[in-house]
């Protein structure tokens, strides 16, 4: 099923942005207006002075290509590749000619998609969010917050196995000293059973791997962690915020409006390849302390002092 598209401004001369997304339109709302803002912020409106035609896959990955070829047969101004590195690789496969911007990218270096992060040297670049390379960080919040746990449990996308998010969680997880149970799922259908392995497996604790599927999907992952009553760190503070214990990592929202922002100056004329990819430089621990109580999980002070924010 195709989301209804946005009304094109009838001028011939109006700019169209395609914004395309592994995700489901519900669960990104939120990184929707972030994008909007910074678009805004470069001095293009929705509906004014720019369109934006919104295309969501739905979690159905397999669709991504079709989405992308349709885009660039529109013949859309720039397409924003949104949820993950497949909607990117799906864009890029699908034009060289058309401007990519990608959104919360882990390395897009090593995902074949720039050349380097200061000069991306083709048609794309973006926002990158150091979503695997914070795993280790992850595990060590972790490692404070519950102690006692000696096997920790990883959630991971089966969708993104091939871009070597469990080899990254099997390195942090030797560098914590930690016994690593790992667990693939690639459809909702799976969560259960998921949730039903790590805790047969007593795992004392959960790291969910960064996923736009799994964000799609958060309060059904935040309220099987907590049925199981499995300590569960994630990636964005909405996360922590909607009833998560624990969040660490880039600000999505800031990385939404940085790739409207980009949007913006390429419209304006700006080339793809002499905009460095943008690189977080701030990362937020959110820790929601009512979660924690329900936990049974006593929060050290040193990780209280140390947060961005705490949820009472």
């Amino acid at each position: 099923m195709w989301w209804p598209l946005s009304a094109r401004a009838q001028q011939s001369t109006t700019p169209v942005v395609g914004f395309l997304s592994s995700a489901s339109p519900k669960a990104y709302e939120h990184f929707v207006a972030a994008f909007k803002a910074g678009l805004a912020e470069a001095g293009y409106v929705d509906g004014k002075n720019v369109s934006i035609d919104y295309l969501w896959a739905e979690d159905q990955y397999d669709r991504l290509p079709a989405l992308a070829a349709e885009l660039v047969r529109r013949q859309v101004s720039v397409i924003v590749a949104s949820g993950g590195p497949v909607p990117a690789r799906a864009a890029k496969a699908a034009t060289s000619t058309i401007p990519i911007v990608f959104t919360a990218l882990s390395d897009p270096v090593r995902l074949g998609l720039v050349a380097s992060f200061n000069k991306p040297g083709s048609n794309v670049t973006g926002v990158a969010a150091l979503t695997s390379e914070l795993d280790a960080k992850r595990l060590e919040i972790l490692r404070e917050l519950v102690p006692n746990a000696e096997t920790i449990g990883a959630l991971v996308d089966s969708n993104r196995q091939a871009e070597g998010q469990v080899e990254g969680i099997q390195a942090a997880g030797r560098t914590a000293g930690r016994q690593l149970v790992i667990v693939s799922v690639g459809n909702e259908n799976d969560f259960v059973g998921a949730f039903e392995t790590l805790h047969r497996r007593k795992v004392g604790a959960l790291v969910v791997g960064a996923s736009a599927f799994f964000t799609s999907r958060r309060d059904h992952l935040i309220e099987l962690a907590a049925r199981y009553s499995i300590p569960a760190i994630f990636q964005f503070r909405d996360f922590a915020t909607a009833g998560g214990l624990v969040s660490y990592g880039a600000n999505g929202a800031d990385a939404y409006r940085n790739a409207g922002l980009y949007t913006g100056k390429i419209l304006q004329g700006e080339k793809p390849a002499n905009l460095p990819v943008i690189q977080p430089t701030k990362f937020e621990l959110v820790i929601n302390l009512k979660t924690a109580k329900a936990l049974g999980v006593a929060v050290p002070r040193s990780l209280l002092v140390a947060a961005d924010e705490v949820i009472e």
